[in-house]
């Protein structure tokens, strides 16, 4: 897959209170029309006064829960990107509350692809390409059995993969 061709021209809100980090996610997404904000006040003037194909969002600092309700209700597809809150209670906050992806900070330089796979499911949720894709590191991060651990996710595994669960 060819993510510089599949994102080029996608206008995307950036919102992250550290400016190195917007800084470095408007290099990595060049090929994209960026907007960044710092704080949640910027962020929510943007969400209500234009259309995004993509808003990244962190959690901590901007008040990033309320971002993403603002987000889904304006129809925008919304990937949560976090440092601190990088928990399995974050990431079911984030797929309750809507989000289409959930990226550790770590992997922000391969940003480019993960927004790569939302664009080609039509904003959807990317959740199975992500957990194949990071299954190991949220594995490392989170315990192994993690996902058996929560009832949450033991459920939402088996709605991804629904002959997993008729086994």
């Amino acid at each position: 897959m060819n993510s510089t061709k599949v994102l080029k021209d996608k206008v995307v809100l950036i919102v992250d209170d550290e400016v190195d980090v917007t800084d470095t996610l408007e290099e990595v997404l060049d090929m994209c029309y960026i907007r960044t904000a710092n704080d949640y006040d910027t962020a929510r003037q943007y969400l209500l006064s234009y259309t995004f194909d993509i808003v990244v969002l962190d959690i901590m600092g901007v008040n990033g829960f309320e971002l993403l309700k603002l987000s889904v209700k304006r129809g925008f597809p919304a990937v949560m990107l976090t440092a601190y809150a990088l928990t399995p209670e974050a990431l079911e906050k984030s797929i309750k509350l809507g989000a289409v992806s959930f990226l550790p900070k770590e992997k922000m330089s391969e940003l480019d692809d993960f927004l790569a796979d939302v664009v080609l499911k039509g904003g959807q949720p990317a959740w199975g390409k992500l957990f194949d894709k990071l299954g190991g590191f949220f594995n490392k991060h989170f315990g192994p059995d993690w996902k058996q651990r929560n009832q949450f996710f033991k459920e939402f595994e088996e709605s991804m993969n629904p002959s997993k669960g008729a086994e």
